[in-house]
């Protein structure tokens, strides 16, 4: 083994750990994302499952978390772009990985921000009456059925595309933390 690839197995100090990684809040951000989205997935999933009074419930559990979701990762590419630290990718990283990752969470970024749109825009356009969080909106437009239909479509498209983009994210993140050995899965995990 020569000696380029030996270092990535000797423990790192403090200050070279620290910038290897992520910032704290950055960190926090992306962790209380994962919760939120989970929550959405769920919420959406049992929402088709049920009728009456627990589909509402799920439907304005589901409505409410993806505006909290998009109202996180509007702080989240605020601090990204004022304030985080962004630790670099390894150097040994090939140029194709590198843009791989980097239109990975593009797409992403994307698609959190899109699916709450859309999802909201299609209540919006079926001109029915809505509860987000506690409040009660009432119908703020005359429906549009085809058109809801197909922001309904986008949305649930959307959605599975984009629990792929997530699939990709997390394996390849596996990837690099239990076969490559290259520090990139700590870049997102607390220091401990």
């Amino acid at each position: 083994m020569d000696e380029s690839h030996s270092l990535v197995y000797y423990p790192l100090g403090q200050l070279e750990r620290q910038a290897a990684r992520f910032d704290g809040v950055s960190q926090a951000l992306h962790w209380l994302t994962l919760l939120l989205v989970i929550g959405q997935f769920l919420s959406g999933v049992l929402h088709d499952q049920r009728h009456g009074a627990a589909a509402e419930l799920l439907l304005t559990i589901h409505r409410s978390g993806g505006i909290a979701t998009w109202i996180v990762v509007l702080i989240r590419l605020l601090w990204r772009h004022w304030f985080a630290y962004l630790p670099p990718f390894p150097a040994a990283m090939p140029r194709a990985q590198r843009w791989a990752a980097k239109l990975n969470e593009y797409g992403l970024y994307a698609l959190l921000l899109a699916l709450p749109l859309t999802g909201l825009a299609t209540m919006v356009i079926f001109g029915h009456p809505f509860t987000l969080f506690q409040w009660q909106i009432p119908a703020l437009m005359t429906q549009d059925k085809p058109l809801a239909h197909m922001l309904k479509e986008i949305h649930e498209t959307g959605a599975w595309i984009f629990a792929l983009l997530i699939g990709l994210h997390a394996a390849a993140a596996l990837f690099h933390g239990l076969v490559l050995r290259d520090r990139v899965l700590q870049r997102m995990l607390p220091d401990l």
